[in-house]
Order: structure tokens, then C-alpha cells, then sequence
């Protein structure tokens, strides 16, 4: 069992709290029995386990498991777990992960949703969850937005993160480019706008284009876009949240490819 915090495995742990070693180490990590779960559930390879007794006790088909399916795993104090894990209340597991990224195909057939300048690791987490939940063929976020691999957007996923094909973009203009020769429809919600989302045909090959909270989507997309929609507010609400707009579209749209344009109970 490790005990101390001199040991290098429990610094490695740490260091992967910050974005920048992430990036250099080419690994994040997973903390958490759900998270683990779906790992071992979409065979998403795993470097490094540690858990403590009480977790192992809790969870023994699961530690048997990952005894089983990865190459080095550790038992270890629940004082140092605590310390490893980035949550103030682990729950007796942490893991650490090379950093895979499973683009989505360019050549696109379905909905593909592009986001931009996403900060809030929640909020992405979210998006991806419920892209995942709509079906949607894959998410193209801008280099700009917050780091995929965040423990929160990973946590906020509720580990739907190993499901959705993803890519960091560094030229989305490029990018929308390429789709609209292809005769990709790419809508893009704006306050101006007077079509409303629903009346949009998503039967389509078409690409969602979102912003953030705060600014929106940029200038420079936003007239890229080949159809601009709004979402109705009553009141003085001025915006949604980035997860409740994307739910709001990508869940018209699977309504329509599964249903038609038939209304409820028709």
C-alpha cells in the first residue's frame, strides 16, 4: 500500500491537475467509480489505478477487474487519495489516462454540432452528455474553449465524454468552409433572427454552430452560417445556457429524422 506523499506516482497524480502537464504528458486523469466504468465499458485504455481498501471492499468484481485489465494498479491510504484527486470528497478511486481523442468523420451524413469559445468546463460536459443523448455524429470545438480533458467536463459528461467522437479545431472558418461546398446546412442561433429553430429542416446534413453565454457566437461564424434561428424567450431572459440551447436544437433535430415533421399522437 503507498502511504506517502513523497512517493512519485502520488506527485505524477498532482501534476496532472494543470492543463499545461496534461498536454505535456499526454495523459489526464479519471476520478471516481462512474468514470472508471465507462472507461472499462468503451474500452478506453487505462495507464494507472489507484483505489483505496474501502473502495476495493465496496467494489470487488470492479477492482478484479481492473487488476485484470490494466497494467499497474495501487493500492492506496484514503489521506492520499484525497490528495491525488482534484474533488474534495473522492470516492475512493482515481485513474490516470492517455489523452486518445477520436475525431468525427468530416464527411458528414447526420448533425454535427461546432461550439466556440467554450470556458465553463460544466457547460461543456453537459453539451457533451447531451449530444451524446441526441445522437449526434460528432463535436468540433474550437482550440480556444476549455481543455476537453478538464476533470470537471469529464465528471459533468457523467462519462458520456468516451462515447462522442471529438475534435479540437484550431480554424473552425476553415472548417465551416469545407462543409458549406459539401451542401452542409449550418445553423447558428441568433438574437436577430426571425425563423424560428423548429421550422428549420434538420433532415438535412447540417452542423449546429454555437457560441458562448457571454459573447455569442463570433462575427466571423456567425456569417458563415447558411441559416440563422432563434429560441423564443418570453420576458426579460436575453440567453441560455450553452447546454440548454444545444438540448433545445439537436433534440428538434432528432425529432424530425426519427418522426417527420408529424406533430405529438399524430
Amino acid at each position: 500500500m503507498l502511504t506517502s506523499l513523497q512517493n512519485p506516482l502520488v506527485k505524477l497524480f498532482r501534476k496532472l491537475h494543470q492543463a499545461k502537464a496534461r498536454r505535456s504528458q499526454n495523459q489526464f486523469l479519471l476520478e471516481g467509480t462512474h468514470l472508471i466504468q465507462e472507461a472499462l465499458a468503451t474500452s478506453y485504455p487505462l495507464d494507472i489505478v489507484c483505489y483505496t481498501a474501502p473502495w476495493q471492499q465496496a467494489h470487488p468484481n470492479l477492482a478484479l477487474e481492473l487488476e485484470q485489465r490494466v497494467e499497474r494498479v495501487e493500492l492506496v491510504t484514503d489521506a492520499l487519495l484525497e490528495a491525488m484527486a482534484t474533488t474534495q470528497h473522492p470516492d475512493g478511486v482515481v485513474a490516470i489516462a492517455p489523452q486518445i481523442l477520436r475525431p468525427p468523420s468530416p464527411e458528414l451524413e447526420g448533425i454535427g454540432l461546432v461550439v466556440e469559445t467554450l470556458q465553463d468546463p460544466g457547460n461543456l460536459g453537459t453539451v457533451i452528455r447531451t449530444a451524446v443523448a441526441a445522437g449526434v455524429d460528432g463535436l468540433w470545438l474550437s482550440a480556444d474553449s476549455v481543455a476537453p480533458d478538464h476533470p470537471k467536463v469529464l465528471r459533468a459528461s457523467a462519462g458520456q465524454w468516451f462515447r462522442l467522437p471529438l475534435a479540437v479545431v484550431d480554424d473552425l472558418n476553415a472548417q465551416l468552409t469545407n462543409w458549406e461546398r459539401a451542401g452542409v446546412q449550418l445553423v447558428a442561433t441568433s438574437s436577430h433572427a426571425t425563423v424560428d429553430y423548429w421550422s428549420v429542416d434538420f433532415t438535412k446534413p447540417t452542423v449546429i454552430v454555437l457560441g458562448n453565454e457571454g459573447a455569442g457566437l463570433s462575427e466571423s461564424l456567425q456569417r458563415q452560417a447558411t441559416v440563422q434561428v432563434r429560441i423564443p424567450m418570453a420576458g426579460a431572459v436575453e440567453s441560455l445556457n450553452v447546454g440548454i440551447s444545444a438540448a433545445l436544437l439537436l433534440y428538434e433535430a432528432r425529432r424530425q429524422r426519427e418522426w417527420g415533421s408529424k406533430g405529438v399522437g399524430e
